[in-house]
């Protein structure tokens, strides 16, 4: 018997289980690594390389072989998975040397090094460091392993070097924490939640010191996260920078192998957020690094002087509203050049220029095209994401030869380049699955030309076992919103109305209606349910630019509530059959909050609503995401009264069923337990879904398979309710959902497409 979508989409991790992923290329382009697990239900990634062009994938560390597994993870691990929204096991990280020759990862608080070079099969070796061991990183020249245990930074001699007579083998501290509040090496969390920083120290080019994050979290507020489930276990302390209160205080030093310590000096009163660094073999005059003001107006790239820790300005940016993080910058090119993003003409551009002249360089892209962030710097050649049309990411380049696209087909493009070899992983509309190809420049004489395909890399995702999507994606409305519909794969056009479901993210940073067949599954599934399901990026999106991203600034209710309701009227014009009389919103997170906004606010259009892990009341969330957009609430305190929930609780007249994981550390169980109270004083039915022991990402197989199956029942319940006569405040389920259940077929069986 075939098993049900939402099993298979429970136990192959949202179908990210053996898809090929986070991609090193050597140097000279001959060698790339890559991480996949051995199938689409096998959550434990392995380590592999590849000749491109030359011979097949080698298998380079098992963690299984190994004896490794993640039952004894260390919880400033699981933190940081948490934070990557990392669904996998076995290996799901790791770090190599500039020559692509060592690989180093941890296993359950160990430290392992693998040969990427060797010709005689696998090698891997564990080294021995103090455990448990924490984002472990070899130096450049491969010769030793820095890693973080304890709160400290330390570094450990490599197997070879130390069988080498190179070294002595030893395992020492470098930087050690002053108290239990401090760590070095660490990023902090809003570092690693909202910044995309997931690292905290980097090896100078010639291994010889690093600059290392000083973590003190001691200013933070603490928030403690029971498991009511288990009343006798102790509850966990987090350091949580909520909006408007003390952030961590992070400083940089730089730590010489000599012992030496070096703070790096600047206005850490003035700048207290740390981006990013950026210190490779270009950075021969110190690192660059990139710091924010509170209010993310203000950005400044500086230079750190190894020797003495002074900072160069470099250059500095500001904005009215805010400045973006872009990925990938800043960098070098070989020959010098500094490559930057700034926002002029209504687009994110690239500016590619000698340092002291990047102010007034002029940008090497057009106004059409967004720069999304920049993937790779190859020599001179600078490799990067961008969008003319928002639903579709395209990977470019710019070089010696100027501008290029170097992908065609509408999709959604990522990569990596290095010694002129370019590894694509491809989604389209043509397909549900990927592909994954590596290209390699083609050299003539004098000047480079096309590249062409010389190997792909295999996926051993599982195939959804669904009618494949096929969303039409429109532009709705008079502001041309990027939508997606999806109708049953049963569904004969007149045949019948539809109710609607709407499925948002609709905030900042997260897009879901893209060029991308794959990117539906989910959807698709609702629809087969007997929906017609409406996704729409509104206003605060990414991909159309700065003026449609800051058009949340200080109110991110008008603007987002209404683009969905112009979506879901444009999208019923277009297609006949959806009934705008039976209208449900479902979403997670940002999703959420907006799920149940729209029942609060827009009653009249929406009429059911599906909460996951909402955020309620916005001082509750944390300090970089939150005041971004609308500011810090000493002196914004009417944004964030509009823009909560708790207050429009008493004007509840539609069913709201809220879920949350009692185990979340990224939006707290408080949100839904405050809107739970608030809805309560004002006399207003709901209903509750606790999670026990599950964080935001709700990954657990039985907890994701019967999420998607209570929310169908509960949506379907309450529309044909909405049909049929009076609609209760809130509908309770006749009978309890089995703890397996299938779903009903939504249509007789002869006309389901089903596999």
């Amino acid at each position: 018997m075939t098993e049900s979508f939402p099993r298979q989409y429970a136990a192959t991790r949202r179908f990210s289980l053996g898809v090929p992923r986070a991609f090193n290329i050597s140097p000279d382009g001959c060698r790339v690594a890559f991480l996949r697990s051995r199938g689409g239900t096998d959550p434990v990634n392995c380590l592999w390389v590849l000749d491109p062009g030359s011979g097949p994938e080698r298998l380079a560390a098992d963690p299984l072989e190994l004896g490794a597994v993640d039952e004894d993870l260390p919880a400033q691990e699981r933190a940081r998975r948490e934070r990557a929204r990392e669904q996998a096991g076995g290996i799901v990280s790791y770090a190599c040397d500039r020559e692509l020759r060592v690989a180093v990862f941890a296993l359950s608080g160990r430290v392992y090094v693998a040969d990427l070079a060797g010709e005689g099969g696998p090698r891997v070796r564990e080294v021995p460091v103090h455990h448990p061991a924490l984002d472990p990183r070899p130096d450049p020249d491969g010769r030793r392993v820095a890693y973080v245990s304890g709160g400290a930074l330390r570094v450990a001699d490599l197997p070879a070097a130390a069988e080498d007579g190179t070294g002595p083998g030893a395992d020492r501290v470098l930087a050690a924490p002053e108290s239990s509040q401090v760590t070095y090496g660490l990023p902090e969390f809003v570092a690693a939640e909202e910044m995309g920083r997931l690292r905290g120290y980097w090896w100078a080019p010639d291994g010889s010191a690093l600059l290392t994050a000083r973590v003190d979290e001691s200013p933070v507020q603490r928030w403690y996260i029971a498991d009511p489930a288990n009343p006798g276990r102790p509850a966990t302390e987090v350091a949580y920078p909520a909006a408007g209160t003390a952030n961590a205080d992070v400083t940089l030093v730089l730590v010489g192998l000599d012992g030496s310590q070096t703070p790096v000096d600047w206005d850490q009163v003035a700048y207290q957020y740390l981006v990013t660094v950026c210190w490779d073999d270009a950075g021969e005059d110190g690192p660059l690094f990139v710091v924010q003001d509170r209010s993310q107006r203000q950005m400044r790239l500086l230079r750190a002087d190894p020797a003495t820790g002074r900072c160069e300005l470099v250059h500095a940016a500001s904005d009215e509203a805010w400045l973006d993080i872009v990925p990938g910058v800043p960098a070098w090119t070989a020959a010098g050049d500094l490559v930057w993003t700034a926002d002029a003409d209504g687009a994110r551009r690239l500016f590619v220029s000698p340092p002291e002249g990047l102010a007034s360089a002029p940008p090497v892209t057009p106004p059409s095209l967004q720069v999304r962030w920049v993937v790779d710097v190859d020599g001179d050649t600078v490799l990067f994401a961008g969008s003319e049309e928002p639903t579709e990411i395209h990977l470019w380049t710019y070089g010696p030869g100027g501008l290029s696209r170097l992908t065609t087909e509408p999709g959604v493009y990522s990569g990596r380049r290095g010694g002129g070899t370019t590894v694509i992983a491809e989604r389209t509309l043509g397909d549900v699955g990927g592909r994954i190809r590596i290209l390699r420049d083609r050299r003539g004489e004098s000047e480079e030309t096309e590249p062409s395909t010389i190997s792909e890399v295999s996926s051993l995702a599982a195939r959804p076992n669904i009618a494949d999507p096929r969303p039409a994606i429109i532009s709705a409305g008079p502001r041309e919103i990027r939508t997606a519909v999806l109708l049953p794969s049963w569904h004969q056009p007149g045949s019948a109305k539809l109710p609607v479901l709407l499925a948002p993210y609709g905030g900042p940073g997260h897009q879901e209606v893209l060029a991308a067949r794959g990117a539906y599954l989910t959807a698709q599934w609702f629809a087969d349910q007997g929906f017609a399901v409406v996704v729409a990026d509104g206003r605060g999106t990414p991909g159309r630019g700065p003026q449609w991203e800051r058009a949340i600034r200080g109110d991110i209710t008008g603007p987002v509530l209404d683009d969905q309701v112009e979506a879901l009227h444009a999208a019923a014009e277009r297609f006949g059959d959806l009934d705008v009389r039976r209208v449900g919103i479902r979403g997670w997170s940002f999703g959420g909050w907006l799920a149940a906004l729209a029942v609060l606010h827009r009653p009249d259009v929406f009429h059911a609503a599906v909460a996951g892990a909402p955020v309620t009341d916005w001082r509750l969330y944390d300090t970089h995401y939150t005041e971004r957009y609308l500011g810090h609430p000493d002196e914004d305190n009417e944004a964030y009264e509009h823009c909560s929930l708790l207050p429009d609780a008493p004007r509840l007249s539609r069913p709201l069923l809220l879920i949350h994981g009692l185990a979340d550390d990224n939006v707290v169980v408080a949100h839904t337990l405050r809107l739970s109270s608030a809805l309560l004083a004002g006399g207003r039915p709901h209903n509750v879904l606790p999670l026990s022991g599950v964080t935001h990402m709700a990954s657990q197989e039985k907890v994701a398979e019967n999420l998607l199956l209570l929310q169908v029942d509960f949506l379907r319940r309450s529309l044909e309710q909405i049909a049929t006569g009076p609609v209760p405040a809130n509908p309770v389920p006749a009978n309890p959902v089995p703890a397996n259940p299938v779903p009903a077929d939504p249509v007789p069986a002869k006309r389901s497409r089903r596999n």
